[in-house]
């Protein structure tokens, strides 16, 4: 007889067994995803929202700005600057908006701060459970997919002003490549082969990247560029925060490659920072 034989009956062990798990599905667990397992075991960790009442306003939130990635010769860079906004009020100045995913790919946020936070920790634990169960990590394109589904799912709170933009980028292994993926906020994909950006000062950081941006570059060249982008954003995009040399605050960096993913120390941004002022004051 089962352990979880409820009068020992075939019938009673799968009902006290889904008792047991939480599970709704007959044949077991719900498969690798771990959003599939929340759902079944504590779907209150999904919250979901009341229909906004018509005419009323939009729900006032907490919104990280701009974000970018470019690829270099053997990997990929990942930054955003560092201020939150509420409206026209600064909110954070040093919000984090660059997550490590696994070893081998990275998330930035861009959009309402709270659902992107929660969206991005929830990616990295679905990377992680996928993994345990089976047995190998998802692919880099697997990945993008997912979290493509996981940006649709949130499209009811972006139709009440929440909107998550996020960009993803990663280092494939098996191809020796760095690749970047977009998204809008239905969950559409798109990769790109050499840079992105997302949020409020994307279009300018953007024009900065298109300017300065090689297919040879090195990785100090591209985190250079990097940080030059998010200071060309940041001087026309009220929302997007430039270096804070008085409080110590500048960008965050991350690099992607064979090595895996980092992040780039704060005395070494902070180093970089200062190379770019001088160069711009001569």
């Amino acid at each position: 007889m089962s352990p979880y034989s409820a009068h020992g009956s075939e019938g009673g062990d799968r009902s006290l067994q889904r008792r047991v798990f939480g599970l709704t599905d007959p044949f077991g667990p719900p498969g690798p995803s771990f959003s599939a397992v929340l759902r079944a075991v504590a779907p209150e960790a999904f919250p979901q929202l009341p229909p906004t009442p018509a005419g009323a306003a939009g729900l006032e939130h907490v919104d990280g700005t701009t974000v970018l990635a470019l690829t270099y010769d053997t990997g990929v860079v990942m930054a955003g600057d560092r201020r939150a906004t509420a409206g026209n009020v600064i909110s954070k100045r040093d919000m984090r908006k660059v997550f490590e995913a696994d070893s081998w790919s990275a998330v930035a946020i861009s959009g309402a701060a709270g659902p992107a936070m929660e969206l991005a920790k929830l990616f990295a634990l679905e990377l992680e459970h996928y993994e345990k169960i089976e047995g190998f990590p998802l692919s880099l394109e697997g990945k993008a997919n997912r979290l493509a589904q996981m940006v649709r799912a949130n499209l009811p709170m972006a139709m009440q002003g929440l909107v998550v933009v996020p960009l993803f980028a990663g280092y494939d292994p098996r191809a020796g490549v760095a690749r970047i993926y977009e998204f809008d906020a239905a969950g559409g994909r798109y990769e790109e082969r050499r840079f992105a950006t997302s949020g409020s000062g994307g279009r300018d950081a953007r024009g900065s990247l298109k300017a300065r941006y090689r297919d040879d570059l090195d990785q100090e060249t591209a985190v250079d560029i990097a940080i030059e982008a998010l200071w060309d954003a940041a001087d026309e995009d009220s929302a997007t925060g430039g270096p804070d040399l008085v409080r110590g605050i500048y960008p965050l960096v991350a690099v992607i490659d064979a090595q895996g993913y980092r992040e780039i120390a704060d005395e070494v941004v902070g180093r970089r920072v200062e190379q770019v002022i001088a160069a711009r004051r001569r």
